[in-house]
């Protein structure tokens, strides 16, 4: 059964930073692609990032590129969403995704198969 567990949301003042963390079990890195979305209240979820299953692409949204980074750890199974210089456009729940290898890289979040419950990321003006 795959899970996925995000953490390290919470309330952060503009010009901050913060590491969002999704832990994985039940699945293999080398089998899936990983993708962070996020979803602001009233607003459809929209797609941050993703990292392909080799781990060495990463894609971003034109919105966070250059101040999010996208990393994984194999042996702790978890994967990283990096962010510095937070804006409150940033506000929203921040989802982890992972989707079949064989399927490609995405970023429509229909794609993908498995998520996280969500952690929320505040950022304050």
């Amino acid at each position: 059964q795959v899970q996925l567990v995000e953490s390290g949301g919470g309330l952060v003042e503009a010009g901050g930073s913060l590491r969002l963390a999704c832990a994985a079990s039940g699945l293999t890195f080398g089998a899936h692609n990983m993708a962070w979305f996020r979803q602001a209240p009233g607003k459809e979820r929209e797609f941050v990032g993703g990292l392909s299953w080799g781990g060495t692409r990463t894609y971003y949204s034109d919105s966070v590129k250059g101040r999010f980074a996208i990393s994984r750890d194999g042996s702790e199974n978890t994967v990283y969403l990096q962010m510095i210089n937070l804006e409150p456009e940033d506000t929203a729940v921040y989802y982890c995704a992972a989707r079949d290898r064989n399927r490609g890289p995405s970023r429509l979040p229909a794609d993908y198969a498995y998520w996280g419950q969500g952690t929320q990321v505040t950022v304050s003006s």
